[in-house]
């Protein structure tokens, strides 16, 4: 199997190196870039598995390099913040970055963090009947789940497609897996520990932070009126749930 590819956008030289060394030896091909330039570049010529981006950059603004690949690309995107920077955290997130480490960085933590997202992906890209989610093949083929449908909203888990009133939607693989995770379990509050544990995965060690900003980008997707939501629907202190008509 070929070696999966981290694109790494950091402009200290010495994290670079210390990273770049503990995740080859997690038996990652780690491509390097030192500022914003070069990590754009890289990113079109390499089209990596999963980019590491530092937020504080010398040339251009770590947030602005993460709307560019996301406008461009659903692949997986872990920013890397000073801990005191809240801000930056949550405006990364709603960038478009799907999880964050915050400095200094523990590369053993970090790599569980990879794992496990590119775990999550592996998953979702494979065939249905290689899942558990369809039944076993017979003389017709692959049985293929039915679209869910809540409102407006159809979910074609089977393709990775949400059309809503008949539009495609563009979600990232996070945001997608989240909006499914919520129709599967329709009206059933779902809390930001079990989100964090089923969409980021098993070993995940987070915050509700992370699941509180994607929730916000997904329902600038899918509701009419992202500020009075009708679909994901925030139960104080204890979580979120699909809305089902």
């Amino acid at each position: 199997m070929p070696k999966e590819t981290l694109l790494l956008i950091e402009d200290d030289p010495e994290m670079r190196l210390a990273l770049r060394m503990a995740l080859e030896d997690e038996d990652y091909r780690v491509i390097e870039a030192a500022n914003a330039a070069m990590g754009v570049e890289a990113f079109a010529r390499e089209t990596p598995d999963l980019v590491l981006l530092d937020l504080r950059l010398p040339d251009r603004r770590g947030l602005d390099v993460c709307r560019e690949i996301r406008a461009q690309s659903i692949v997986p995107i872990i920013i890397v913040t000073a801990q005191t920077d809240t801000h930056d955290l949550v405006a990364g997130l709603e960038a478009g970055a799907d999880d964050y480490v915050t400095k200094p960085v523990v590369p053993k933590a970090l790599a569980a963090r990879i794992r496990a997202m590119l775990r999550r992906v592996a998953l979702h890209e494979r065939p249905l009947d290689q899942q558990g989610d369809a039944s076993s093949e017979s003389s017709t083929g692959s049985s293929v789940p039915a679209p869910l449908i809540i409102g407006e909203l159809e979910i074609r888990e089977a393709e990775a497609l949400v059309l809503r009133a008949g539009v495609p939607l563009e979600l990232t693989k996070t945001e997608f897996r989240l909006l499914v995770e919520l129709a599967q379990h329709p009206n059933l509050v779902l809390s930001r520990d079990q989100l964090l544990e089923r969409v980021w995965g098993y070993d995940y060690l987070g915050d509700g932070r992370l699941v509180d900003a994607h929730l916000h980008r997904l329902r600038n997707k899918v509701e009419a009126q992202p500020q009075d939501p009708k679909l994901i629907i925030t139960v104080r202190g204890l979580g979120y749930k699909m809305q089902s008509p």
